[in-house]
């Protein structure tokens, strides 16, 4: 049998490339952690079977084009496939894969932990006390909201990482709502009221972001829905970047009109808006929300389990449709 090559773009984690060795019948060709050049990327394609790359590569006509029609899929290290043109791959014959259902605990488990570090002031307590100020405890001190104290969560996308964070919620004894386009208001689901998106703005204390980037929720959260939100409640977003709109969001916050947000994805990722650094009511992170030692192995296994399927004249195991 002719040797199988197979491009991977980014470092995967040391439990799977360990793994690499062991697949008779295959040659991988492995990248750096940083991402590649755009022509490191369509250098490095040309010729091969399989390609496992992620969000930080664009897949488009130029990539499948480079790659030459011996192609057979390309698999995302990630749920999201927004970098990927999948009408190309269509053209292609390309099987699109994603790594969904390994990483919603770790994704639920970073929203709660972003909603506690955010409403509960964590972070500027933290940077208080780093930068030496002077001080002594009072009643007034660093307040904020009281999460198991009959605050109301509203998630906004309820498929399985929503669904995972309400379960979290609900621990910390929070009253949850959820809107999602493809479920019915009125319904309600292991304890949480599906609302429509209009109503959960105005009751929310708290609006957390689990939708996928589309053209129908690129800025999902924008100058009107943000305007919409209960005053001084808090964002959340896991999701991806797009679906808010950074400078509505600035603006809001300036007003008063919401205290803070919390964010784990960004518009112009890598590049992060000063302006949102310059806000002590925001909280960052890096796009680390799937970031667990055992989820990101999961992830970059079920990436590799989709090329070694397909390749082996198989079905996808978690194909993009």
């Amino acid at each position: 049998m002719a040797t199988k090559n197979v491009y991977v773009a980014r470092l995967l984690t040391d439990n799977v490339l360990a793994g690499l060795s062991t697949l008779d019948g295959f040659s991988f060709e492995v990248g750096e952690e940083a991402p590649p050049s755009r022509a490191q990327l369509l250098a490095a394609v040309a010729g091969k079977d399989a390609a496992i790359v992620t969000l930080t590569e664009r897949i488009d006509e130029e990539f499948f084009v480079a790659a030459g029609p011996q192609l057979k899929v390309v698999a995302n290290v990630a749920v999201g496939y927004d970098n990927i043109d999948v009408e190309a791959a269509q053209r292609h014959n390309v099987q699109i894969t994603n790594t969904p259902g390994v990483l919603d605990g770790a994704t639920a488990d970073h929203t709660l932990a972003l909603i506690l570090a955010l409403c509960r002031r964590v972070v500027e307590a933290d940077r208080f006390l780093h930068e030496g100020e002077e001080w002594i405890w009072g009643p007034r001190m660093f307040v904020g909201l009281d999460v198991s104290a009959g605050a109301t969560l509203g998630i906004i996308g309820f498929g399985r990482i929503g669904r995972a964070v309400a379960a979290r919620a609900r621990a910390f004894d929070m009253e949850v709502l959820a809107a999602d386009t493809t479920l019915t208001a009125g319904e309600v689901i292991d304890g949480v009221e599906i609302v429509s998106q209009e109503e959960l703005l105005t009751r929310a204390d708290i609006v957390s972001l689990h939708v996928p980037l589309l053209p129908a929720t690129r800025h999902l959260m924008n100058a009107q829905t943000i305007a919409a939100m209960k005053e001084g409640a808090y964002l959340i977003n896991c999701a991806r970047g797009g679906v808010v709109d950074e400078q509505a969001l600035l603006e809001a916050i300036d007003a008063g009109h919401i205290r803070g947000a919390a964010i784990d994805t960004f518009e112009g990722e890598p590049v992060v808006n000063p302006e949102l650094l310059r806000r002590p009511q925001i909280v960052v992170t890096p796009h680390t929300a799937s970031a667990g030692e055992a989820t990101r192995d999961r992830m970059c296994q079920l990436a590799l389990d989709n090329v070694l399927a397909v390749l082996g004249g198989g079905e996808a195991l978690t194909p993009v449709k």
